[in-house]
């Protein structure tokens, strides 16, 4: 059956909203400061209406069956998003429990993975998944879309390893589609913050890997957080071991391997990251702190040389910019490369728009020299 001029038309009046109120969403979860949630539910509020009209429109077709597939996640997450931006506002007009609008935000991870299946035949959704800077890059659209139509035997995109949302201790990777099956690749490892989850953390980073063919991995702890509270550390061997397995499938570039991590896992970033035996080159904590165990047991010595950049938001709430100048203070008195990032209007969220420094900083050349 041939596609029908109003089945193409109905997919352009959708996507063209969809994807600007899922921009909309990425700025709202990085500028997430509670005080200013009114605000900001007023700048995403409208992607209610924007989307719901072509949504009814794309329902009410009948599609060919060979594009059954398109229209049903199309429709998944059109209707997602919708209830995304509904719990937030919502959210924002009881402002008594600003937890809230921290889980209608989590939805976007979610709304990003059943999105991501469909870059490789709608091109609006191939460049929404690079950075803005790259979106008017053919060649390099051209290049996904063909790596991730070919066969092969080495599998490319977004893969998971025993990391269901409801299991622990997994991790999800990506693999840049345009790989040349040769060429060795940097690995970002990614650590969610504490209750997270590595299936959710990764899409904080695919966007910017995905325009520079970059690895990701992004692992979930052991158990609710990372290895931080004292007792057994259950999680370094673990991520040792995965680095190892990734690295067996896929030719890592063993100088760029970079640990980084939000909140619980920017601590936990720095506490593995320093210790001897682990596979990381790099540091790249984010809205953490310094644990208090690296101070009294000697744990900076490895810090010596070793380079760091640190990212702390001076809104943050859970974590006071004060403990940001003590970690500061004491990674350089111990002799890291340390760059030390202070964002004036971070609060305590991931600052993705910091991204695509941290990877030029991590592939700069003799970054490790």
């Amino acid at each position: 059956m041939p596609t029908s001029p109003d089945v193409i038309g109905a997919i352009g009046a959708l996507l063209e909203p969809l994807l600007e109120t899922l921009e909309r969403v990425g700025w709202v979860q990085r500028h997430l400061f509670p005080p200013l949630a009114g605000r900001l539910a007023d700048e995403l509020a409208p992607g209610i209406g924007a989307v719901t009209g072509p949504l009814r429109a794309v329902e009410g077709l009948v599609w060919p069956d060979d594009l059954s597939f398109m229209r049903d996640r199309l429709v998944d997450v059109a209707r997602q998003t919708v209830e995304l931006v509904t719990a937030f506002v919502d959210a924002a007009r009881s402002p008594g429990n600003p937890i809230d609008l921290y889980r209608a935000l989590r939805r976007f991870a979610r709304v990003q993975e059943a999105l991501y299946p469909l870059a490789p035949t709608l091109e609006p959704v191939s460049r929404w998944f690079l950075e803005p800077t790259r979106r008017d890059d053919d060649d390099l659209v051209a290049r996904l879309r063909d790596g991730a139509l070919r066969d092969g035997e080495v599998r490319v995109g977004v893969l998971h390893a025993e990391n269901e949302r409801d299991a622990r201790g997994g991790f999800s990777l990506y693999v840049p589609e345009h790989w040349d099956g040769q060429s060795p690749m940097a690995l970002v490892v990614a650590l969610h913050g504490g209750h997270g989850h590595g299936r959710d953390f990764l899409w904080s980073w695919l966007r910017e890997a995905r325009s520079r063919s970059v690895l990701v991995m992004a692992p979930t702890s052991r158990d609710r957080t990372w290895s931080i509270m004292g007792g057994e550390d259950i999680d370094a061997a673990a991520l040792r071991e995965m680095v190892a397995s990734v690295a067996v499938r896929y030719p890592v570039d063993h100088s760029r391997v970079l640990l980084t991590g939000m909140s619980d896992g920017a601590t936990y970033a720095l506490l593995c990251g320093l210790r001897e035996g682990m596979p990381f080159t790099h540091l790249a904590p984010a809205c953490g702190v310094l644990h208090p165990f690296l101070l009294a047991h000697g744990g900076l010595a490895h810090a010596r040389g070793r380079p760091i950049y640190m990212v702390h938001g001076a809104l943050d709430w859970m974590f006071p910019i004060s403990v940001a100048h003590l970690a500061r203070e004491a990674l350089q008195a111990a002799g890291a490369r340390l760059i030390y990032r202070e964002i004036e209007d971070l609060s305590h969220t991931y600052p993705r728009d910091e991204n695509p420094r941290i990877l030029d900083w991590l592939l700069a050349e003799n970054a490790t020299a």
